[in-house]
């Protein structure tokens, strides 16, 4: 007796990783906009009355973080956007399926990254 390879996941399955996603997207965005905020920042830390060399190094800092936290929101965008594609394949009904192989993405590695659109084999294949 041949065993029945699944070609997609069932609506049950899409429908678990579909609030998953949705409960990762909130928890993104709210971190984006903890980013965005961090570095838009324009608020001085006090260092007007202090020496200038203090006042250069802080200002040096600052550029440094608000570069840091800018990449940080970059990513975070990214990440969002990659979450909201993986809501547009359960849509379509072509989530989990690895865009190399067209095998089934392990389900555990979805959870684990649900915006994923290779499998681990496809993956080691491009190493």
């Amino acid at each position: 007796m041949a065993t029945e390879v699944k070609e997609h996941y069932s609506d049950k399955e899409l429908e678990e990783f579909k609030s998953l996603i949705l409960a990762k997207i909130e928890k993104a965005q709210t971190q984006l906009e903890m980013y965005k905020s961090a570095y838009t920042n324009n608020s001085s830390n006090g260092t007007d009355d202090t020496s200038p060399t203090f006042k250069a190094f802080d200002e040096g800092s600052e550029t440094m973080s608000k570069e840091a936290n800018s990449q940080l929101a970059t990513r975070q965008e990214k990440f969002i956007r990659d979450l909201k594609n993986a809501l547009i394949r359960i849509e379509n009904k072509t989530y989990g399926i690895c865009r190399v192989t067209g095998k089934l993405i392990n389900k555990e590695r979805l959870k684990l990254v649900p915006h994923a659109t290779l499998s681990i084999e496809a993956k080691n294949m491009q190493k």
